[in-house]
Protein backbone atom coordinates (compact mmCIF):
# COMPACT_ATOMS: atom_id res chain seq x y z
CA UNK A 1 0.00 0.00 0.00
CA UNK A 2 1.34 3.69 -0.97
CA UNK A 3 1.75 5.98 2.06
CA UNK A 4 -1.01 8.77 0.67
CA UNK A 5 1.14 11.32 2.32
CA UNK A 6 4.79 10.45 1.05
CA UNK A 7 4.27 7.87 -1.59
CA UNK A 8 6.46 5.35 -0.08
CA UNK A 9 5.79 2.41 -0.98
CA UNK A 10 6.42 0.69 2.25
CA UNK A 11 3.58 0.47 5.27
CA UNK A 12 2.93 -1.68 7.70
CA UNK A 13 -0.55 -2.80 9.36
CA UNK A 14 -0.45 -1.52 12.93
CA UNK A 15 -4.47 -3.08 13.79
CA UNK A 16 -7.14 -4.26 11.71
CA UNK A 17 -10.89 -4.88 12.51
CA UNK A 18 -14.11 -5.72 11.38
CA UNK A 19 -16.49 -2.42 10.81
CA UNK A 20 -20.11 -2.37 8.81
CA UNK A 21 -21.49 -5.59 10.60
CA UNK A 22 -18.08 -7.83 9.48
CA UNK A 23 -18.48 -6.40 5.96
CA UNK A 24 -15.10 -4.37 5.88
CA UNK A 25 -12.01 -4.56 7.03
CA UNK A 26 -10.59 -0.63 8.88
CA UNK A 27 -6.66 -1.05 8.86
CA UNK A 28 -4.54 0.69 10.82
CA UNK A 29 -1.12 1.90 9.05
CA UNK A 30 1.98 3.28 9.33
CA UNK A 31 4.55 4.40 6.80
CA UNK A 32 7.98 3.23 6.98
CA UNK A 33 9.20 6.34 5.68
CA UNK A 34 7.83 8.92 6.81
CA UNK A 35 6.39 7.62 10.08
CA UNK A 36 2.68 8.98 9.06
CA UNK A 37 -0.54 6.68 10.42
CA UNK A 38 -3.25 6.90 8.15
CA UNK A 39 -6.93 4.14 8.13
CA UNK A 40 -8.04 2.18 4.97
CA UNK A 41 -10.90 0.15 4.50
CA UNK A 42 -10.98 -2.95 2.36
CA UNK A 43 -14.29 -4.53 0.97
CA UNK A 44 -14.94 -7.34 -1.49
CA UNK A 45 -15.88 -6.71 -4.73
CA UNK A 46 -18.76 -7.89 -5.74
CA UNK A 47 -20.50 -7.27 -9.08
CA UNK A 48 -23.98 -6.59 -8.76
CA UNK A 49 -26.49 -7.93 -11.65
CA UNK A 50 -27.10 -4.54 -14.39
CA UNK A 51 -31.05 -3.14 -14.53
CA UNK A 52 -33.05 -4.03 -17.16
CA UNK A 53 -35.77 -1.27 -17.47
CA UNK A 54 -39.58 -1.47 -18.81
CA UNK A 55 -38.61 -0.10 -22.01
CA UNK A 56 -35.98 -2.90 -22.09
CA UNK A 57 -32.79 -0.73 -22.28
CA UNK A 58 -30.23 -1.59 -19.56
CA UNK A 59 -28.27 -0.01 -17.22
CA UNK A 60 -25.56 -0.78 -14.29
CA UNK A 61 -26.98 -0.58 -10.79
CA UNK A 62 -26.84 2.19 -9.03
CA UNK A 63 -27.02 2.28 -5.42
CA UNK A 64 -27.53 6.11 -5.44
CA UNK A 65 -30.30 5.74 -7.43
CA UNK A 66 -31.57 3.37 -5.10
CA UNK A 67 -31.02 5.22 -2.02
CA UNK A 68 -33.02 8.72 -3.79
CA UNK A 69 -36.11 6.65 -3.97
CA UNK A 70 -35.89 5.66 -0.62
CA UNK A 71 -35.21 8.74 0.49
CA UNK A 72 -38.05 10.58 -1.53
CA UNK A 73 -40.76 7.94 0.08
CA UNK A 74 -39.30 8.68 3.47
CA UNK A 75 -39.17 12.05 3.35
CA UNK A 76 -40.50 13.49 6.26
CA UNK A 77 -41.06 9.91 7.98
CA UNK A 78 -39.69 8.82 11.78
CA UNK A 79 -37.30 6.36 10.20
CA UNK A 80 -33.57 6.55 11.63
CA UNK A 81 -30.29 6.66 8.90
CA UNK A 82 -29.52 3.45 10.23
CA UNK A 83 -32.64 1.41 9.31
CA UNK A 84 -32.61 2.95 5.63
CA UNK A 85 -29.26 1.80 5.43
CA UNK A 86 -30.19 -1.99 6.59
CA UNK A 87 -32.87 -1.67 3.95
CA UNK A 88 -30.47 -0.50 1.10
CA UNK A 89 -27.56 -3.01 2.17
CA UNK A 90 -30.76 -5.94 2.52
CA UNK A 91 -31.86 -5.37 -0.86
CA UNK A 92 -28.43 -5.31 -2.57
CA UNK A 93 -27.45 -8.82 -0.89
CA UNK A 94 -31.25 -10.03 -2.75
CA UNK A 95 -29.88 -8.89 -6.08
CA UNK A 96 -26.50 -10.60 -5.29
CA UNK A 97 -27.87 -13.74 -4.13
CA UNK A 98 -30.15 -14.02 -7.16
CA UNK A 99 -27.52 -15.13 -8.99
CA UNK A 100 -28.62 -13.00 -11.72
CA UNK A 101 -26.41 -11.01 -14.51
CA UNK A 102 -29.06 -9.21 -15.04
CA UNK A 103 -33.11 -8.31 -13.18
CA UNK A 104 -35.93 -6.43 -14.09
CA UNK A 105 -36.59 -2.98 -12.66
CA UNK A 106 -40.21 -4.64 -11.97
CA UNK A 107 -37.90 -7.22 -9.48
CA UNK A 108 -35.87 -4.53 -7.84
CA UNK A 109 -38.92 -2.46 -7.31
CA UNK A 110 -40.98 -5.24 -5.34
CA UNK A 111 -37.73 -5.46 -3.17
CA UNK A 112 -37.94 -2.08 -2.45
CA UNK A 113 -41.38 -2.20 -1.22
CA UNK A 114 -40.99 -5.27 0.46
CA UNK A 115 -38.42 -3.18 2.52
CA UNK A 116 -40.55 -0.25 2.44
CA UNK A 117 -43.76 -2.39 3.97
CA UNK A 118 -41.35 -2.61 7.06
CA UNK A 119 -39.97 0.63 7.54
CA UNK A 120 -42.83 2.80 7.15
CA UNK A 121 -46.24 2.12 5.34
CA UNK A 122 -46.87 5.72 4.64
CA UNK A 123 -43.53 5.82 2.64
CA UNK A 124 -44.59 2.39 1.47
CA UNK A 125 -47.87 3.32 -0.20
CA UNK A 126 -45.96 6.78 -0.95
CA UNK A 127 -43.86 4.58 -3.76
CA UNK A 128 -46.12 1.78 -4.37
CA UNK A 129 -48.55 4.95 -5.61
CA UNK A 130 -45.82 6.11 -8.38
CA UNK A 131 -44.36 2.26 -8.63
CA UNK A 132 -47.34 0.86 -9.82
CA UNK A 133 -48.97 3.78 -10.98
CA UNK A 134 -51.97 4.21 -9.42
CA UNK A 135 -54.57 5.92 -11.61
CA UNK A 136 -57.23 6.89 -8.45
CA UNK A 137 -58.01 6.59 -4.79
CA UNK A 138 -59.70 3.22 -5.20
CA UNK A 139 -56.33 2.31 -6.44
CA UNK A 140 -54.84 4.13 -2.74
CA UNK A 141 -57.57 2.38 -0.91
CA UNK A 142 -57.15 -1.38 -2.64
CA UNK A 143 -53.25 -1.24 -1.29
CA UNK A 144 -54.52 0.65 1.98
CA UNK A 145 -56.74 -2.24 2.57
CA UNK A 146 -54.40 -5.14 1.63
CA UNK A 147 -51.83 -3.41 4.26
CA UNK A 148 -54.33 -3.42 7.27
CA UNK A 149 -58.02 -5.17 6.41
CA UNK A 150 -58.63 -5.40 9.89
CA UNK A 151 -58.38 -1.53 10.28
CA UNK A 152 -59.85 -0.46 6.84
CA UNK A 153 -63.22 -2.46 8.14
CA UNK A 154 -63.11 -0.34 11.43
CA UNK A 155 -62.98 3.01 9.66
CA UNK A 156 -65.30 2.62 6.55
CA UNK A 157 -68.30 2.84 9.29
CA UNK A 158 -67.57 6.36 10.33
Amino acid sequence: MYCPLCGAQETKVNDSRLVAQGGQVRRRRECLSCGERFTTYETAELHMPRIVKRDGSRESFEESKLRAGLLRALEKRPVKTEALEAAIEKIRQELRASGEREVASLQLGELVMQQLKQLDQVAYIRFASVYRQFKDLNEFRAEIDQLAPHEALSHKGG
